[in-house]
Order: structure tokens, then sequence, then C-alpha cells
């Protein structure tokens, strides 16, 4: 929603924040063989865009980098 009126997109999502049940690889696709762009440690808030199939996409850690986790490492932080 930060990006309403910054960026031309169909549709916008409200992130529903997260925190990292334990350290997990934050990948660029979701896939376990995909490049990981970040390692979160557990804690980490983790705003999620989408939920499919088992990955969670989003963005979070101290740099707020993009991509994907297992949905099993999240954890909803009750906000």
């Amino acid at each position: 929603m930060a990006l309403v009126g910054q960026v031309i997109a169909s549709h916008y999502a409200e992130p529903a924040e997260r925190m990292l049940a334990g350290a997990a690889a934050l990948r660029s696709a979701p896939s376990t063989g995909a490049e990981v762009v970040a390692e979160l440690r557990q804690g980490d808030r983790f705003l999620m865009l989408d939920d499919s199939l088992g990955w969670a996409w989003g963005y979070g850690g101290d740099e707020q980098r993009v991509g994907y986790l297992p949905t099993e490492a999240l954890v909803d932080d009750g906000a």
C-alpha cells in the first residue's frame, strides 16, 4: 500500500504481518533450489503479500528484502 500513487498496478495487497518461527533462507523463487537472497533470523518480522502452495511471498529482515519463504517458517505475530 505504500506505493499507491507511485506504481501502477492492477491491485495492491495489504501485507499480513508474520514472524519467523526459526532461522530461514529468503529465496528468489518458490523452490528450495532457488538463490538465497537473505538469511532471516528467528523472530524477524516478515510482511506476507501472498501464500500459495506452501510458499509465502513478501519482504522482511533488516534490509526488507523481497522473496519467498516456506509458509511453515512463519507464525502469526498476533498483531
